[in-house]
């Protein structure tokens, strides 16, 4: 079948673009490649700062996804840079196997139920003793054994896995940008709010026709490209959907005997034996902290791939800090791994000396910082006043608290509707620690408090003296709270 992108030629640059447990190592020995010159595209931003470097984004030549059940990778798009990625890959070990896929992505075949017996899809003979699995909520009507349908493979499956390739029918054209489909119309985005209206307006901007009868989706990738890398991508894929177009014209319009009728592009697979998965830890380690059996650990199981994430952020984040003296608590690694990041939700867990855990409620976390640092914003309802600060409590009013990891102090502001501040609000506490759903530490009584007017004031050190007296807080611990307050006072007079 003809293959309309251009830059699948043998001699040119072939774009990848790699997803999946294996990605650093294979974006490695991509990029250091000496038997033929590729580029990894559309990196991920874990990627972009593992490898510290720029990585385009534009059009894919071939894509290369881990298997589901992690024991190897699929390779994917047209036959030219299949070809070169794999034989690329099937160099890594005594022990990777390479198969050539007979049911590849994007393939056309007419297809026949042969068994609809429950479940949520139908098993399909694609022909020559080839099946896939049409999922009945694909179709439109009721799927019966002997019904004939003109099938798309959306998922292929590898040849150890006894899962039946993946079809739809209806023809779509995929790039990691965007997608043409004979199921869409218009101009669309795969995400939401300004950035997708943004997508769809720009498209106008682009001199490319879409062929007749094919809807256009931008992926949430395209968020990351500029005009010319938009119209690379709408260019190939429309070319892709005229040539599919092309190789379907002579096909009967209702669906016949089930067989292939076009494969546009190509699949093949690559196992991995535990050599292999050796020969990507030292691809890997030239990139980033991998520990011995990094890929064999992660392709045992979902669990066990974040705790081998987890211990190398650890490793490498540790060693640093112990040698400088700084505490070493690795919290970029844990935060990255459990939470809290930005979007969560998080409950601030007020500790008291007597025991006592008080909720101060939830919020949303609005900015998130490697080095510890967490925003958090809630929605105040009306009624009484603040704490200390005497300012009333209105409907529409905001608090922003800013925590940081291991802190003795946290501030927030309170602010009204209109944005006006109604002040400011310190609370002086043990070290702060920043759980995945819950902010927690114990409270010191004594606070710090700004009023709109910029008067600064120590608030409650009474009640501090009172746990003193009470064996509720000891001597060292009511000092360094003293100190803490006095300092961050300091801090507000400025």
């Amino acid at each position: 079948m003809t293959e309309t992108d251009t830059s699948s030629d043998a001699a040119a640059e072939t774009t990848v673009r790699v997803r999946g447990i294996y990605t650093t190592a294979v974006t490695h020995r991509l990029e250091t490649s000496a038997e033929a010159d590729f580029s990894v595209v559309q990196a991920s931003e874990p990627i972009r700062e593992r490898f510290d470097q720029a990585f385009e984004t534009a059009p894919a030549d071939a894509a290369v996804e881990t298997t589901r059940d992690r024991q190897g990778v699929g390779v994917s798009g047209s036959a030219d840079a299949v070809e070169l990625v794999a034989a690329e890959l099937a160099d890594l070990a005594i022990d990777t196997f390479r198969w050539e896929s007979t049911v590849p992505r994007g393939a056309v075949f007419d297809a026949e139920v042969i068994d609809a017996a429950g479940g949520s899809g139908a098993v399909v003979d694609l022909g020559q003793g080839r099946r896939g699995y049409l999922k009945y909520d694909d179709v439109d009507g009721y799927v019966d054994k002997g019904n004939r349908y003109r099938v798309q493979v959306t998922e292929p499956t590898p040849p150890w896995d006894d899962d039946q390739p993946r079809v739809e029918p209806t023809l779509a054209v995929r790039s990691g940008l965007c997608t043409l489909s004979q199921d869409r119309t218009g101009v669309s985005a795969a995400l939401r709010g300004e950035r997708a209206d943004e997508l769809v307006g720009m498209t106008d901007l682009l001199s490319v026709d879409l062929p007749q009868g094919w809807g256009l989706r931008w992926q949430h990738t395209a968020t990351d490209a500029d005009l010319g890398a938009m119209e690379t991508a709408l260019e190939s894929v429309a070319g892709r959907a005229r040539a599919l177009e092309s190789d379907l014209a002579d096909a009967p319009d209702e669906p016949g005997e089930p067989g292939l009728l076009a494969a546009p592009r190509a699949t093949e697979w690559l196992w991995f034996g535990r050599d292999s998965r050796f020969a990507l830890d030292e691809a890997r380690r030239a990139v980033e902290t991998t520990m011995p059996g990094h890929h064999r650990t992660k392709a045992a199981d979902r669990a066990a791939s974040s705790a081998v994430d987890f211990a190398e952020a650890v490793c490498g984040s540790v060693v640093d800090d112990l040698e400088s003296g700084e505490d070493a608590f690795p919290f970029d690694a844990v935060s990255r791994q459990f939470g809290p990041l930005s979007g969560d939700r998080l409950e601030i867990g007020h500790g008291k000396p007597d025991g006592r855990l008080i909720s101060l409620g939830y919020g949303d976390v609005t900015e998130w910082d490697p080095e510890g640092k967490v925003t958090l914003e809630r929605s105040m309802g009306g009624g009484g006043s603040y704490d200390a600060l005497g300012t009333p409590k209105e409907d529409g009013d905001t608090a922003v608290t800013k925590f940081r990891e291991g802190r003795w102090w946290y501030p927030t502001t309170y602010k009204g509707a209109d944005g006006s501040s109604k002040g400011t609000y310190v609370n002086i506490c043990t070290p702060v620690e920043l759980l995945p759903d819950t902010v927690r530490y114990v409270d010191l009584y004594v606070d710090v408090i700004r009023q709109p007017d910029g008067e600064v004031e120590v608030v409650d050190e009474d009640q501090l003296e009172d746990a003193v007296a009470d064996g509720l807080v000891s001597e060292e611990l009511a000092e360094k709270a003293k100190s803490v307050a006095t300092a961050v006072e300091r801090a507000l007079s400025k």
